[in-house]
């Protein structure tokens, strides 16, 4: 019987189309973070949760897609690429969809407010973490001038700068982190044990994409080391 799934079609033909599709599903999720946050900041925990339930539906789509893509890779490649790095770069990919389900499941478990003193820094927070992931998503749109060019040369150096720039904004993310916790710190006498301990929770989640998205780009550069 001739096979249906677009997936499966995609494999038949280059091996890093079915990696950007994975990316662009994953990208439909943590683009829902913000309505999320506009959410909470307007105690709407009914749109909280069909926000989240929107994200786990995402999320299973996303590792539906890589789960196919592992039964169904070629177990040889005729690429200057290993089978397993490619494996490996999915699996940091899908990494980033669960950590968007993990926020969107938290705000579902308790009513939250946030901080006054938390609002802005997390506002960057969050900008921050997108913009790691738009350019970890753009790292993995050039993979196909990548490969054309053996991942070497031209393409190489300047997909090699963009990554550059993708570690840059996570370590930005990482101060973010560090000056949101602090801030966090300074008022927990003022708030209930357990919203502190969310909250601790929540900001380490937000910032793991950023983590992810960077470890996305380490995987790009290591191919284009192994190449």
């Amino acid at each position: 019987m001739k096979s249906t799934n677009p997936f499966r079609k995609l494999l038949r033909g280059s091996p890093l189309e079915p990696i950007q599709q994975h990316m662009r599903v994953v990208k439909k999720g943590v683009m829902l973070i913000p309505q999320l946050f506009a959410a909470l900041k307007a105690k709407n925990q009914e749109e909280i949760c069909v926000v989240a339930t929107k994200i786990d539906e995402i999320e299973s789509e996303a590792d539906d897609l890589k789960t196919d893509y592992r039964a169904h890779m070629p177990s040889t490649l005729l690429m200057p690429v290993a089978r397993r790095d490619l494996l490996m770069l999915i699996s940091e990919q899908d990494k980033i969809a669960d950590k968007a389900n993990a926020i969107g499941r938290l705000l579902t478990y308790r009513k939250m407010e946030i901080p006054e003193s938390c609002l802005s820094l997390l506002d960057e927070l969050i900008e921050h973490t997108l913009e790691s992931y738009s350019q970890a998503e753009n790292v993995i749109e050039q993979m196909d001038e990548l490969m054309e060019g053996g991942f070497a040369g031209k393409e190489s150096r300047r997909v090699r700068k963009l990554i550059v720039k993708l570690q840059e904004t996570e370590e930005s993310a990482d101060d973010l982190m560090m000056r949101i916790n602090h801030a966090l710190f300074a008022i927990e006498d003022q708030l209930n044990p357990i919203d502190v301990m969310f909250w601790y929770k929540l900001i380490e989640h937000v910032g793991d994409i950023s983590n992810r998205s960077e470890n996305v780009g380490d995987r790009v550069l290591l191919l284009i080391a192994r190449s």
